[in-house]
């Protein structure tokens, strides 16, 4: 089979490796789709983000789905020919933090294409994939594409339930990336009543009023964009900052009511931020970091028709032009979500 593996920044390349038989557990998957993440980005620009570099080759990918081709011994909740969105969530199930239900803090996590551990997590995009049966979830009546997805949605769902309950909120989105507007999708679903978002491209901002963002509008071309959102002490009941940058984050402190909540979701390095401001609103600030069972309910949603996930997908490219794809999925004036079709 073949498998997209990176070497250095901007060294991708496609390689053969060799196919096993799944294990007892496990079901043997043929790839079909492919997203490019963020994470994805950083390692093919960079080698990586912040601390975490790469040091030996890996395959990269975590938001995969496909078809269900072998059965490993014991399998008998899936069936040869079913569409599964794979969860690249690998939970150890006997640390601390796993028995404490936070598997998404496991200590021995395997997450597909890691460079966190070493040695590192080899990833999913790959035309042959075995995973067990509980990273599998049946995505009957979806697209590849569209099951795929299933991984973004899932950390906006765990994002939403950090922020708490949202039902007549108003809604801060800085970062319209696919992140950024899967928050709009999953805050609106969870009741949010109003949603501003914010962003640097005209591209990704009509995305997010496609996505029911209420107002919408780039940072760039705005003086001081945020600022009607700073008087009589903030407006916005939540926050969910989802592009890593500083400047994102201070201005939504400032336009936070006092109590407000603000969810990091974007990765980048560390941050100096206005204590005393936070302290004087007495905001609430979260971290949201993977997800768990949120994946199979990110799923279920999508087959409901409760959160319509198709337009975030602008391009499927075939793996060999994979080099190609990660450069279009790097150009946020026209690029959303850029997938990888492995067939």
């Amino acid at each position: 089979m073949k498998s997209l593996i990176i070497h250095a920044p901007r060294d991708l390349r496609i390689e053969e490796q060799q196919v096993t038989p799944p294990a007892a557990g496990e079901v043997q998957i043929t790839m079909a789709a492919g997203g490019i993440c963020g994470s994805d980005l950083h390692y093919y620009q960079h080698g990586g983000f912040g601390a975490i570099k790469l040091r030996e080759p890996m395959v990269l990918g975590h938001e995969v789905a496909g078809y269900v081709t072998a059965l490993g011994d014991g399998v008998t909740a899936l069936e040869v020919g079913q569409l599964v969105a794979v969860s690249p969530s690998r939970p150890c199930g006997d640390c601390k933090f796993c028995l404490s239900g936070q598997p998404n803090h496991c200590l021995n996590m395997r997450f597909y294409g890691s460079a966190m551990p070493f040695p590192h997590i080899q990833g999913a995009f790959r035309q042959v994939l075995n995973a067990s049966v509980a990273q599998c979830a049946v995505a009957d009546g979806l697209s590849a594409g569209e099951a795929a997805m299933a991984e973004p949605l899932a950390v906006c769902l765990h994002a939403v339930r950090q922020a708490g309950p949202m039902l007549g909120k108003s809604v801060l989105v800085t970062g319209c990336g696919p992140i950024g507007v899967l928050c709009i999708l999953a805050a609106r679903r969870a009741g949010a009543d109003h949603i501003v978002a914010t962003d640097m491209s005209d591209f990704t901002l009509q995305k997010a009023r496609e996505a029911g963002a209420d107002i919408a509008f780039n940072v760039t071309k705005v003086d001081k964009p945020l600022q009607p959102y700073m008087s009589d002490k903030g407006t916005f009941d939540v926050q969910f900052e989802c592009s890593g940058a500083v400047s994102a984050l201070t201005a939504g402190i400032h336009a936070m009511r006092p109590k407000g909540t603000i969810v990091q979701l974007g990765l980048s390095g560390d941050m100096s931020l206005p204590m005393m401001a936070i302290t004087a609103k007495e905001l609430n600030l979260k971290g949201s970091f993977r997800f768990h069972e949120e994946f199979s309910t990110g799923v279920s949603l999508m087959q409901k028709g409760l959160i319509d996930v198709k337009p975030l997908i602008t391009q499927s490219i075939p793996m060999k032009d994979a080099v190609e794809a990660f450069e279009i999925a790097s150009d946020r004036t026209r690029a959303m979500k850029t997938q990888i079709e492995f067939a």
